[in-house]
């Protein structure tokens, strides 16, 4: 007789939110309140082995009534399910989440339900990683091409990048992997940070935060701009006091401008010789980015954080309109979307530099790169991760910077799993921190005053 094999019998959800709003955490020219929050999966299953699957996607507070609804309207998708078909074929799930018509109306294959499948697919990957027994950047960059290929969707994508490209740069990419894979292990994957940049930050806590971030070996920094012309001029000035010519200085709009406003306010500050503008416009706006790309020049663009889907992103690489991808671990519909991403990318020859300004996000989005390093692009040339030094105690296995360097995590899975006492602290609105919040008439999220608009 054979054993019953094991399946999914659990989708537990959690509303988990930090209150980093009270200390201007976060904040941006567009978003002056944000709690970091994220609507947080956990797959259990009847193996016996004690493994789950975590996942998660991000949000900025309320909007996680909503996410966390979302999720659990994929639960029937999972229950019951084979395990080790889930783990053998990560992109059958996917594919029946974004098939779900009756949900599917709601995108299709962007907004709130693709970031609930992203949680889900991403907490699917957390347990093949797991049961395989290795960290997940290092079970992409040494599973076969053709099954890494079989996990992309190439629906809408396939004038730009079909199979047969995706399997011949998966192939290319695999030269050299094990001297790579050696670097990565002994220098870590170059990291910048935009913790000193913060909109809501007084100038004195800039500078200390920017040549903190020097010290310790950081070559890039960011800075949040967009709220006010004049004050951002201060700003930009006080930063580059800081950190010196040598160091590049990125900054950040978060959608704030109509396009001849972005290309005006860019120029103004160009002086301070800023090395990217991110989010100049709408993330829907090609065009836009287009103009903006060519009205600003030699600034670069960078977006991606909220683009919804792998379709936008091939409009943008097909018009020209960035320099800078940048890919978001959890907005798009997890790992299998992002693999359709990266090998675009790959196909325009434009650097991958991930967002990562949000709970949690550091801890993913890492394994993406270091798969892209390894096996995809083989270069880490202009390209760097970033880093944002905000709750990490809560995960288990917490991002690790050395030097200005994301150290390659060796522990198996995603990097997702946060603490149980965290999640029984910050679960909202019952955990104990917020019950004892609620309870001493405390209300939030409030609005922060000293600005008028995450990265």
């Amino acid at each position: 007789m054979s054993a019953t094999p094991a399946r999914i019998i659990s989708v537990d959800t959690h509303d988990i939110r930090f209150p980093t709003s009270r200390d201007l955490d976060g904040s941006d020219a567009m978003n002056p309140d944000p709690d970091y929050s994220a609507a947080y999966v956990v797959l259990r299953t009847d193996a016996g082995d004690g493994l789950e699957g975590h996942g998660f996607t991000f949000t900025i507070g309320r909007g996680n009534d909503v996410q966390v609804a979302a999720i659990g309207a994929l639960r029937p998708h999972l229950l019951g399910r084979s395990v080790e078909e889930l783990c053998a074929d990560p992109g059958s799930l996917s594919r029946d989440l974004i098939g779900d018509s009756q949900l599917r109306w709601l995108g299709p294959e962007k907004g709130v339900m693709h970031m609930a499948i992203g949680a889900v697919v991403n907490a699917v990957w957390d347990l093949t990683a797991k049961r395989a027994g290795q960290p997940l950047w290092r079970l992409l960059a040494h599973a076969d091409p053709e099954w890494l290929v079989s996990q992309v969707d190439f629906r809408y994508i396939a004038d730009a990048l079909t199979p047969e490209d995706a399997l011949a740069l998966l192939r290319d990419g695999r030269a050299g992997l094990a001297e790579r894979e050696a670097d990565l292990l002994g220098r870590g994957y170059p990291g910048y940070t935009t913790s000193p940049g913060w909109l809501g930050y007084s100038d004195e806590k800039l500078t200390r935060l920017a040549k903190e971030a020097v010290a310790d070996g950081f070559t890039q920094i960011k800075l949040k701009v967009g709220a006010d012309l004049a004050d951002d001029i201060r700003r930009l000035r006080t930063a580059r006091a800081a950190v010196g010519d040598g160091i590049r200085i990125a900054i950040d709009a978060n959608q704030r401008w109509n396009v001849g406003e972005g290309i005006e306010w860019v120029r103004a500050l160009g002086e301070f010789d800023p090395y990217w503008i991110e989010e100049p416009t709408s993330p829907d706006d090609i065009l836009g980015h287009a103009a903006v790309r060519a009205g600003v020049a030699p600034v670069k663009v960078a977006t991606g954080e909220h683009v919804q889907n792998r379709i936008v992103f091939k409009q943008l690489l097909q018009a020209g309109a960035l320099d800078v991808l940048q890919i978001d671990a959890a907005r798009v519909g997890g790992v299998n979307e992002n693999l359709a991403i990266l090998l675009l990318a790959a196909k325009f020859g434009v650097p991958v530099c991930p967002h990562a300004g949000g709970v949690g996000l550091c801890e993913l989005v890492q394994h993406l790169s270091m798969f892209d390093y390894l096996a995809l692009s083989g270069t880490t040339e202009n390209r760097v991760i970033e880093y944002v030094d905000h709750l990490h105690e809560h995960f288990v296995t917490p991002v690790v910077i050395r030097d200005g360097h994301y150290t390659a995590p060796l522990s198996p899975g995603f990097s997702a799993a946060m603490h149980p006492g965290s999640l029984a602290e910050y679960r909202y609105p019952d955990g104990t921190f917020w019950a004892a919040d609620l309870a001493a008439g405390d209300t939030t999220p409030r609005p922060a005053s000293r600005v008028s608009g995450l990265s």
